[in-house]
């Protein structure tokens, strides 16, 4: 199995999705996080079709941390939750320079377009354009922390592409000059990592906080 198990109990589960596993497809045949996870709690209960709820999602080219209800009632709760800003969640990024500034909060509207899958910043007043909010800060030369106010469609990488920051690794908002540095230091996926999350137990209201070391980021700080 790809997708490491941090933590399990009757509710939830916690788990390290590696990057370019994606959470959930329709692709027919075709290894996701969620078909794994139904797996291994299947085998647990002798049930072929056990539930997973969703409560959120990365990308397929990022790693991270994802929360995971194991019945109805737990999943809504975790939802409501994150609909109601109540989690906090933290990335690390690479991105191609130094940024400058050393940290900042950026504040845009952001249009998605369901045809190409891809979301690009736009005007203030956009029909259908949602506002979109983060914050990152320097930990060391191009490695970030980015804090999101708010969760759009690709967020972290459109906002920080749109502010001249692309993320390494990143072939679809990322520039020319991004992706063939990329090359040279072996990045094939996004240097994003979803590395710390918080929250409130469904069933105990204890607070749960879970952090992990990224893999997928080539960078001395990690050593």
């Amino acid at each position: 199995m790809k997708t490491e198990i941090i933590y399990e109990d009757t509710d939830i589960i916690i788990c390290h999705k590696p990057a370019g596993l994606a959470t959930q497809t329709n692709q027919l045949g075709q290894v996701d996080v969620v078909s794994e996870l139904k797996n291994h709690i299947g085998k647990q209960q002798a049930n072929t079709n056990p539930y997973i709820g969703l409560v959120h999602r990365l990308d397929q080219p990022v790693e991270g941390i994802l929360v995971v209800g194991k019945n109805p009632g737990a999943t809504k709760n975790l939802s409501n939750q994150l609909t109601q800003d109540k989690m906090e969640k933290r990335y690390y990024a690479l991105l191609e320079k130094i940024p400058e500034p050393s940290e900042d909060v950026l504040k845009d509207y952001l249009l998605k377009d369901g045809r190409t899958n891809l979301s690009k910043v736009v005007e203030a007043g956009t029909k259908e354009g949602k506002y979109a909010q983060l914050s990152y800060k320097t930990i060391q030369d191009n490695l970030v922390e980015i804090r999101l106010k708010t969760g759009r469609h690709h967020q972290i990488r459109v906002q920080m592409a749109a502010h001249g920051m692309s993320l390494l690794g990143d072939s679809k908002y990322g520039s020319k000059n991004c992706m063939e540095q990329s090359a040279k230091e072996g990045i094939r996926n996004v240097a994003l990592c979803a590395y710390y999350f918080t929250f409130v137990h469904p069933k105990t209201g204890k607070k749960m906080e879970f952090s992990i070391r990224p893999k997928n980021l080539p960078c001395d700080y990690f050593k």
